[in-house]
This record gives structure tokens, C-alpha cells and sequence, in this order.
């Protein structure tokens, strides 16, 4: 299997539950697309029209949902998390059991499109705030190139930081990562520490910021249309 992920730490072997949307004709390209904490799948969903993308790209947008873990930051307080965040401190924010298990399911998701007959290179991972992190950790961890990643309002877990695990095989797939000037939840220094990483270490990265907190942009939506065409056209 592609991916370096603890399969022990999968709390079940059940697909993620998502939200699909589908296009008028047979899909031949997919977005696997990750909400933020407490959200779900359905956050993200009413994003694809607001797309406007071209009738012929026959796209399927898929949106998991996130198992629904307590969250120590938040009181111990159950919702839909990646994984769990037990300080305020970027350091050692992502619980990286979560981060691991949140990882192999996801990349179910992404074996069952291949197996369904969507190539890899027809496929974009995308995620924001949390979605992002595993959206990070799933990507470069893949022995089995993409078409695109798309990560939003996000960082790097620690693992991701060490470059260790990393593989070689999306060097030359498009990275978009996007942040917003003014968001109070995760700093944009953390957003642009992420693409410098990918950078250094010889990644195809692009970097865009727009005047927002920690939400999405007209603008941003505009661009990330543009660039599923340039991906996935």
C-alpha cells in the first residue's frame, strides 16, 4: 500500500461516511476534500458550484467526514476532528496518533477511487486547517504521484517538519497552499513555514494569501478554480 501510515491506529476499517458531489457525465477526476475541526463534510460541499467549473471536466467532489473524537483543547467536548489537539502550542499540536489513523483512512478513501478506475494522477487531495495537516501528511507520504494537492489555512504536524518520511514521488505535482493575513487561528507564519518546507526540500510549490481570518476568499475560490483546470483540464 502507498502511504507510510500505522494501520493499528485505524479505529475501524469501515470507509470514512462522506458527501459526494457528482458531475452531469461519469467522473473521470476526483477531489478528495477535508474539513477543519468541528466541522464536517458538508462545510465544504456548497464550495463546488461557486466554483464555476467547466461542464466538460467531469469531477467528483468527495467530502469525508471526520470521526467524532474528544477534543482536550475544548474541554473534552466530542466533534468531528482529524485528530485530537491537546495544547495550544504548533510544536506538538497534532496528536500524531490521530494524525496516523486520520491518514490510513483517508487513504482508503484514495485506494477505493484508483480502484474504481480514477488514476492517481486524476486525483487532488485537498484539505483546510486540520484537513490540511493530513492533507500534507497523506500526500507526501505517497509512493504513487497526484495531480495536485490544495491545502488551506493549514500547517505542518511535527512528523511532517523532519522531512523523514517523505517521499520523492510528487516533487514535480502541484502544491497550491493558501492563507489568510489575518488568521487568528492558525498564524500565517505557521501557512508559509509549510511551503518553504516544501520548497527546500525541492517541492512544486505555490503560495497565495488574501485578506481574510481563518475562512475562504472569493478571490482564493477563484484562483484554486483556475488551478483545477490547470491540473485536472
Amino acid at each position: 500500500m502507498p502511504g507510510t501510515y500505522n494501520k493499528e491506529n485505524t479505529m475501524s476499517n469501515e470507509l470514512l461516511p462522506y458527501v459526494e458531489v457528482n458531475p452531469s457525465k461519469t467522473a473521470d477526476a476526483v477531489v478528495i476534500w477535508l474539513h477543519g475541526l468541528g466541522d464536517s463534510g458538508n462545510g465544504f460541499a456548497p464550495i463546488v458550484p461557486q466554483l464555476g467549473l467547466p461542464e466538460n471536466m467531469a469531477v467528483r467532489f468527495v467530502f469525508p467526514h471526520a470521526p467524532i473524537i474528544p477534543v482536550t483543547i475544548n474541554n473534552g467536548m466530542e466533534m468531528r476532528a482529524w485528530y485530537d489537539i491537546k495544547t495550544l502550542s504548533f510544536e506538538d499540536r497534532a496528536d500524531m496518533e490521530g494524525v496516523q489513523r486520520s491518514a490510513a483512512q483517508v487513504e482508503q478513501l484514495l485506494q477505493r477511487e484508483i480502484a474504481n478506475g480514477i488514476p492517481p494522477e486524476r486525483i487532488v487531495l485537498a484539505g483546510f486547517s486540520q484537513g490540511g495537516v493530513i492533507s500534507y501528511y497523506v500526500a507526501l507520504r505517497q509512493t504513487e504521484k497526484l495531480a495536485g494537492v490544495l491545502t488551506l489555512s493549514t500547517y505542518m504536524c511535527d512528523a511532517d517538519q523532519t522531512r523523514q518520511d517523505w517521499q520523492d514521488s510528487n516533487k514535480d505535482t502541484p502544491f497550491f497552499a493558501s492563507h489568510g493575513a489575518y488568521d487568528e487561528m492558525v498564524p500565517i507564519a505557521l501557512g508559509k513555514s509549510a511551503y518553504m518546507n516544501l520548497k527546500e526540500a525541492g517541492f512544486n510549490a505555490r503560495w497565495e494569501q488574501y485578506p481574510m481570518q481563518h475562512n475562504v476568499h472569493m478571490q482564493q475560490l477563484q484562483e484554486i478554480a483556475s488551478w483545477l483546470q490547470d491540473v485536472l483540464g
